[in-house]
């Protein structure tokens, strides 16, 4: 026996791939052309599995800002935020993040990871319940295993489930934190989350919602699926990342209740690690303002994905249940979903191949994230190279 023995699976797959000649998972990015094209792996590709909402992560006043605040502030604070890793970038970051999303109090994190994990890890602990969404990210299952609640698993994007598994609490429920996303990243999915606050305004508990691929392109103002679906005030606690639509990285939490300054004094995912660059914080700052101030990036995403799920499904592939700037073809083989993601590659699209234990079924997809950055033009590509896929690698 090894401590190796459980990564023999891992060791296989890759033993698998290297026969084939290919390495999906870390391709390399050779060179950035445009936010949404590059060259992967020496192929001239446009980018369709980046998750920049967006399409800010070349603007000129986010790349200006970066630039000062390295001129002005160095390229790291080399500590926590608890020792010498304040500055007032983080605070101001945090006072905007609040106004944004009309809430009292916001917490910076270094990454999207360190926010959620944090929170699903320090919000409940031993004697405390979560009830989440089974389909949760890895983030959210990694922070409640940490904390040491009782976790209880509610089926996917499933009210009526939810609200047998509340009942059956009782007067625990006034210890129980509720955890569900608002887009889910795999197959781009919106909670039913008028739904769930309903269930949630019945039985009572605390409600958590990751909005980590739903900001900046759900709800008037762009704060995601709560406000989409007016129940904002059911939510106590927002969790997210700036690494989608904002273009960066970092992670946040913005909550009204009084306690979540407390709260930050033991989230040891923000104790324990270096705060974010100035750098990140300062472009992270305007392309919150931009995305404010630019609804017109909301239209055309949405417009992009609407063309990409249209063409995608007129192609007869099986595509996501819902229209969504994430946009996943299913197929059900591994090998051939394999042989497709290499085919794409070679045809010009970069896309996301997720296979098992990562997607949530033991289907293989082809991930794709639009942009409101990706003109009709590239979009109509993307659609073409999957129109050439061998009919083989569809199935």
């Amino acid at each position: 026996m090894s401590l190796f023995d459980k990564f023999q699976p891992i060791i296989d797959i890759r033993a698998d791939l290297a026969a084939l000649g290919v390495m999906p998972f870390g391709a390399v990015t050779e060179k950035i052309l445009s936010p949404t094209e590059a060259v992967v792996d020496g192929h001239k590709v446009i980018l369709a599995g980046t998750n920049n909402y967006l399409g800010l992560t070349f603007d000129p006043e986010c790349i200006a800002a970066a630039k000062q605040a390295l001129d002005e502030m160095g390229t790291g604070t080399t500590g926590s935020r608890m020792a010498n890793g304040t500055f007032i970038g983080h605070v101001q970051l945090e006072q905007e993040l609040a106004e944004f999303f009309a809430r009292q109090h916001a917490i910076v994190f270094s990454t999207g990871y360190a926010a959620t994990m944090g929170m699903g890890s320090t919000l409940a602990g031993r004697g405390d319940i979560i009830v989440l969404d089974a389909d949760s990210h890895a983030s959210i299952y990694d922070g409640v295993r940490l904390g040491g609640a009782e976790v209880i698993r509610f089926r996917h994007n499933d009210p009526t489930d939810l609200e047998k598994r509340l009942r059956r609490l009782g007067d625990r429920i006034d210890k129980t934190l509720i955890i569900v996303e608002g887009i889910y990243s795999m197959v781009g999915d919106q909670a039913r989350l008028a739904e769930i606050a309903e269930v949630k305004r019945k039985y009572g508990g605390m409600l958590l919602v990751d909005e980590a691929h739903s900001l900046g392109m759900l709800g008037a103002h762009g704060r995601g699926v709560a406000e989409a679906a007016g129940v904002e005030k059911d939510v106590d606690f927002i969790v997210g990342t700036f690494s989608k639509s904002l273009g960066a990285i970092g992670g946040y939490c913005v909550s009204d209740h009084p306690q979540l300054e407390a709260i930050r004094f033991a989230i040891r995912s923000y104790i324990f690690t270096a705060s974010p660059s100035p750098s990140t914080i300062a472009s992270t700052r305007v392309a919150l303002r931009l995305m404010q101030e630019r609804p017109e990036l909301r239209q055309r995403l949405w417009d992009n994905a609407q063309r990409l799920y249209d063409g995608l499904k007129d192609l007869g592939l099986q595509v996501s249940p819902q229209v969504s700037p994430v946009v996943a073809v299913t197929i059900k083989d591994r090998n051939q979903a394999i042989a497709a993601w290499t085919h794409l590659l070679h045809h010009g699209a970069y896309v996301n191949l997720v296979m098992p234990p990562a997607s949530p079924t033991n289907d293989s997809l082809l991930r794709c994230s639009v942009s409101a950055a990706h003109s009709t033009e590239q979009i109509d590509r993307i659609i073409a190279a999957f129109a050439a896929l061998p009919a083989a690698n569809t199935g």
